[in-house]
């Protein structure tokens, strides 16, 4: 995706439906994102089967999981999984991966040792591309063991040749620590935090680059995403009782102020200035998650038409993120 220019993306909260995402595609809105769990605690679904619903009711916008809990699935499965639906869509499909943990249940339901969660999904993400190019893959890790598999896409009814983008899904690295960045900046085709501050996110790209240059890898192309947690209303009082209640304690008991530093929320021009201090920070793709029980449309509505054209990009000539971590508050989360 291009760095020139600000893109917006929504999470189909709080499940892929078929009007809701009819709704969202007739937005200034270029993708759609949902992620899952195997074993939540609530009857919530699950990343890949919600990513197959969203790709078969939606027909323009990129599709993402966001995020897929690589570790707890086998490389070759999850492969076939993300060819076809890559395929079936016509190259519609990103993949945002990350190494979970929150629910310790579900390494030990699959036999997985959850110390191991980030060796997996080092290991996985390289031989997911490799299983994308078509041809045989041997391979022998720490974890994986292959001879000679070759992983063929489906060729959908009516077509005369796979679908799937060249060389697979991107594979974007979600997390907020420094193994999440050394692994965007080594594996990744992108970088996808979440819940942390502009100030933190300026950080990140700092050490994302410091690590890509240790390497020798030139990030050209390399897509600098955050997925934001906001609830944008009419009534900002409304708003911030959205994200007080909704994620008051997903993620731990969490203060108010700092809600407000990790968790925009307020009316659409209150929280474009909040946004505006990502943008400057380096984001290029912001996919708003509702942060509410209701009317999410509603939320994806305002940040579409009254949110999104008040952002701009940083004057040429600015240095991104140096220039953003100078003017931001030290404290972040």
């Amino acid at each position: 995706m291009s760095g020139d220019r600000i893109i917006l993306g929504a999470a189909a909260l709080p499940e892929p439906d078929r009007d809701w995402l009819a709704a969202a595609e007739r937005l200034p809105i270029e993708s759609v994102w949902q992620g899952g769990h195997i074993l939540p605690h609530h009857p919530t679904g699950e990343a890949i089967t919600r990513l197959s619903l969203m790709t078969a009711w939606t027909e323009r916008v990129r599709v993402g999981s966001a995020i897929l809990v690589l570790p707890l699935y086998h490389p070759v499965i999850i492969a076939k999984q993300l060819a076809d639906l890559d395929s079936w869509s016509g190259g519609r499909v990103s993949v945002g991966v990350g190494v979970g943990g929150e629910f310790p249940h579900e390494f030990k339901a699959v036999g997985v040792p959850i110390a191991e969660r980030g060796a997996r999904t080092n290991e996985a993400m390289p031989l997911l591309r490799a299983l994308w190019q078509g041809e045989p893959v041997t391979h022998h890790g720490r974890f994986f063991d292959l001879d000679e598999v070759r992983l063929q896409p489906v060729i959908p009814p009516g077509a005369e040749e796979v679908r799937m983008s060249p060389g697979g899904p991107p594979l974007l690295v979600s997390g907020r620590k420094e193994p999440a960045m050394r692994r965007a900046a080594r594996h990744g085709d992108g970088w996808m935090p979440y819940l942390v501050s502009p100030n933190a996110y300026a950080r990140s790209v700092d050490t994302i680059r410091a690590e890509a240059a240790t390497i020798g890898r030139d990030l050209a192309g390399f897509e600098w995403m955050m997925y934001v947690y906001t609830s944008i209303r009419r009534d900002g009082d409304r708003a911030r009782a959205d994200v007080a209640s909704f994620l008051g304690n997903a993620y731990g008991d969490k203060s108010a102020d700092l809600l407000d530093r990790i968790a925009p929320a307020g009316t659409p021009e209150q929280v474009a200035a909040r946004l505006q201090k990502y943008v400057d920070a380096g984001v290029r793709h912001i996919i708003i998650s509702p942060a509410a029980h209701e009317n999410t449309i509603e939320v994806v509505t305002l940040a579409a038409e009254e949110v999104l054209p008040r952002l701009t990009l940083p004057a040429a000539g600015v240095p991104v993120p140096a220039a953003a971590a100078a003017a931001a508050s030290t404290t972040s989360s």
